[in-house]
């Protein structure tokens, strides 16, 4: 794949993909199945005997007490192949993890948040070009910082060109994230604030530097929540789930949990001289409504339901019964490099130098050299702060999702080594 936009034309970055990537991309997508049967691996390439060093290496990394538990699972053309819960949702109150166990998905919230907006962009209520001050006109003076790695309030200059939509989606706004240090010294993001109070605190501090000009991975999620309520005219959290978590069948994907919800939702975990510790990011709990309902981080969900998503994003935006919940064109988005060739690379070291970012919301893969672990070029994925991750690979038609919660989130390479082991399981590569 290649970076399409030297400049933000999405109309006509809409007719190019339609002549060259759409036909590439949508042609791989027409041969799988939204449908998550059940069947036998060797009926669509895999091998059972491969797979099940999968859940021996899994189970090894519970035992070496690296995490608590984990919950994985691997679909192709649509026809779920795998699916293990193994260990302890909770070690102390020693409950088994579950296949519904619900997760702190962090940074996966973004893909769910963005495939909402796409929603509304089929239903022409925005264009990706659009400035957000058109629709947050609090975003319309912002300055930058003279220099990006200052934390100084005071020393800005005037903005250089607007904040667009695409922007945001792609991580070229100028918007920075949420653990930078002028953001928490100004308490841009704190979960006992509104999305409206959050909002204007991001556009009162100065961006890092002109939009579209550098990837700096952020808040951006955040903000399309809030633009998801301008252009829907709902609150963010009812338009999500009446647009996208309903008709995908995703109950358990929720903002808190609470009631029999609170049940399912698996305890965090830091290694603590070597052995495991409860532990909590948030001083917020995940067990009663936060005041800030957050795009970018924000989501709790299980595998299953982040399968279904998932595979509706494999199936070009079709749900399993067939209704189209994203226009083709528009699903083709979500796998197509959008960040502007002067903001490339978007990292300078392992898969940030050959991943680009969709106007989806993905990672996409651009060069399976600098990764670490076995992955197509072309597939779209991206992973979350407590040991969560998942991956849409067109050419080899999979999903896979895998779920713990523990943080720093590496577990030992959990994740790496389900994505090894499941690639050897594959004797049918296309």
């Amino acid at each position: 794949m290649q970076d399409v936009t030297a400049r933000f034309g999405i109309r006509s970055l809409l007719n190019s993909i339609a002549k060259t990537q759409f036909l590439v991309t949508m042609g791989l997508l027409a041969t799988h199945s939204t449908a998550a049967e059940i069947v036998e691996p060797e009926s669509v390439g895999f091998s059972s005997m491969g797979l099940n060093k999968v859940t021996e290496r899994l189970q090894q990394h519970v035992d070496d007490g690296e995490i608590a538990g984990v919950v994985a699972a691997v679909a192709r053309d649509g026809k779920l192949v795998y699916q293990v819960a193994l260990g302890r949702q909770d070690i102390e109150r020693d409950i088994a993890m579950g296949e519904n166990t619900l997760f702190r998905l962090y940074s996966m919230s973004r893909e769910i948040t963005s495939a909402a907006a796409l929603t509304l962009y089929d239903k022409g209520a925005f264009e990706f070009d659009d400035p957000v001050a058109k629709y947050l006109p609090v975003f319309k003076n912002q300055r930058v910082l003279i220099d990006a790695n200052s934390d100084d309030f005071s020393a800005t200059r005037e903005r250089v060109g607007d904040m667009t939509i695409a922007h945001l989606l792609t991580h070229t706004s100028g918007l920075g994230s949420r653990s930078s240090a002028l953001y928490v010294e100004n308490n841009v993001r704190d979960r006992n604030k509104s999305l409206d109070e959050m909002v204007t605190k991001a556009a009162t501090v100065p961006l890092f530097q002109d939009p579209g000009t550098q990837f700096r991975y952020g808040i951006h999620a955040t903000i399309i929540g809030k633009l998801i309520e301008v252009w829907s005219g709902q609150p963010f959290e009812e338009y999500l789930r009446e647009s996208l978590l309903e008709p995908l069948g995703m109950d358990s994907t929720l903002f808190w949990a609470e009631g029999e919800d609170e049940k399912r939702l698996a305890q965090l975990y830091r290694p603590v001289n070597g052995s495991l510790r409860p532990y909590a990011i948030e001083s917020v709990p995940w067990t009663s409504r936060p005041a800030l309902i957050e795009g970018g981080v924000g989501l709790l969900s299980s595998v299953p339901d982040y399968m279904r998503f998932s595979q509706m994003v494999l199936d070009g935006g079709r749900l399993a019964n067939g209704d189209q919940l994203l226009s083709e064109s528009t699903a083709a988005l979500m796998y197509t490099n959008a960040v502007p060739a002067v903001a490339m690379p978007i990292g300078d070291s392992r898969y940030w130098l050959g991943s680009g970012w969709s106007l989806g919301g993905f990672n996409v893969v651009l060069d399976p050299s600098t990764y670490s672990y076995p992955v197509s070029e072309g597939t779209i994925w991206w992973d979350g702060s407590a040991g969560t991750r998942f991956f849409i690979d067109p050419k080899q038609g999979t999903v896979l999702v895998i779920m713990a919660q523990v943080s720093p989130s590496d577990g030992g390479g959990f994740r790496e080594n389900f994505s090894r082991l499941v690639d050897a399981a594959i004797i049918d590569r296309r």
